[in-house]
């Protein structure tokens, strides 16, 4: 999973939002340092990566990239797992996918200080791109797809798996679907612990 469905899988505290959106930057007990439930949405992130990584319905997604991509094979589906939760955002949520990453982004600004140095400096390009809406379309993931691409140093040509995505567009969304069921049940019960 990537952004959005972290942010979304959060349910309606900003900072269980934040903690979980920012996790992947917090090593360790680091996490500690922050306030309770940004601990929180921090913890429920490495529970949903480990449900996730370990799940046969994310194994067979990703297996499909593995040749042309390797290790970010895994990186990638989460991408193409966010855009199916924006297109079909509807289904999830009552609120417009465009005012629900609108309030997202308000609230970053208003708790700029919870914020580690890596979500600080990735706000400006996040907010101005628009990241979260822009997951709704192919073309967004391909936008999407040529920033990862810059930022690991153009290693595997992540933006050609559109291809892929226009290719298994079928299989993939209905993984993603019968997935996303399983991992919305699987977090409800971790967010009643947490």
């Amino acid at each position: 999973m990537n952004f959005l469905a972290h942010i979304y899988l959060s349910g309606d505290n900003d900072l269980i939002k934040i903690g979980n959106f920012m996790a992947d930057g917090i090593r360790g007990h680091d996490y500690e340092q922050f306030p309770i439930d940004v601990q929180k949405g921090i913890l429920l992130h490495r529970a949903i990566d480990t449900f996730t990584d370990a799940h046969p319905i994310f194994r067979q997604s990703k297996h499909r990239l593995h040749e042309p991509y390797g290790h970010y094979s895994g990186v990638i589906m989460d991408i193409f797992y966010d855009h199916f939760l924006a297109k079909n955002w509807a289904v999830y949520s009552d609120e417009k996918l465009e005012d629900y990453a609108e309030r997202f982004y308000n609230s970053l600004r208003d708790n700029y200080e919870w914020l580690n140095s890596k979500t600080q400096s990735m706000m400006p390009s996040m907010i101005g791109r628009n990241w979260l809406s822009s997951y709704a379309t192919v073309e967004g993931i391909g936008m999407i797809l040529f920033q990862m691409d810059h930022r690991t140093k153009n290693r595997v040509s992540m933006q050609n798996a559109v291809n892929e995505l226009q290719q298994y567009y079928t299989e993939f969304e209905t993984e993603f679907t019968d997935f996303f069921e399983e991992l919305r049940a699987h977090v409800q019960q971790k967010l009643a612990v947490l």
